[in-house]
C-alpha cells in the first residue's frame, strides 16, 4: 500500500499535536524538565533503525533465528521508550513537576512515538526489487 499525501498530512498533524502537548506541559507549569520526554521519544527509534541493517547476509533463507545486533537494537529502543514513559511519572512522584504536566507529557510523548512508528510503517520500502 502506497502512502499518499493524506497520510503525510495526518501524521504531521498528529506529530504537531504531540509536540504541542509536551511544550504546553512545560510552559503551563513553568518547568522545562518534561521536554526531556520529547528528546527520548525522538531518539528512541534510532537504535532500531541502525541495528536493523546488521542482520544476516542477503542470501540467507533462515528467518527463524534471531540476530544478535537486531535484538540489541530492539532492547535499546525498548529501554529508551520505557525511560520516556517513566520519566514524567518519576518526576511527578518526586514532586519536581505537577501531575497535570506529567499527564500532558505522557500523552504528547505517546503521540510523538506513535507518529514515528506509523511513519516508518507507512513508508517502509520492500527489499525485493522483483515484485
Amino acid at each position: 500500500m502506497a502512502a499518499g499525501i493524506k497520510t503525510v498530512i495526518l501524521l504531521s498533524f498528529v506529530l504537531a499535536v504531540g509536540f504541542l502537548m509536551i511544550i504546553l506541559s512545560c510552559a503551563l507549569w513553568s518547568n522545562w524538565l518534561p521536554l526531556f520526554v520529547a528528546l527520548t521519544f525522538v531518539v528512541a527509534p534510532l537504535p532500531n533503525a541502525l541495528f536493523s541493517h546488521c542482520g544476516g547476509d542477503d542470501f540467507s533463507t533462515d528467518y527463524g533465528e534471531g540476530s544478535g545486533p537486531i535484538d540489541l537494537g530492539r532492547f535499546i529502543t525498548a529501554f529508551i521508550v520505557v525511560t520516556g514513559f517513566s520519566l514524567p511519572l518519576v518526576l511527578a512522584h518526586s514532586e519536581i513537576i505537577k501531575p497535570g504536566a506529567s499527564v500532558m507529557s505522557l500523552i504528547g510523548g505517546g503521540l510523538v512515538y506513535g507518529t514515528i512508528l506509523a511513519y516508518t510503517a507507512a513508508f517502509k520500502q520492500d527489499d525485493s526489487d522483483y515484485e
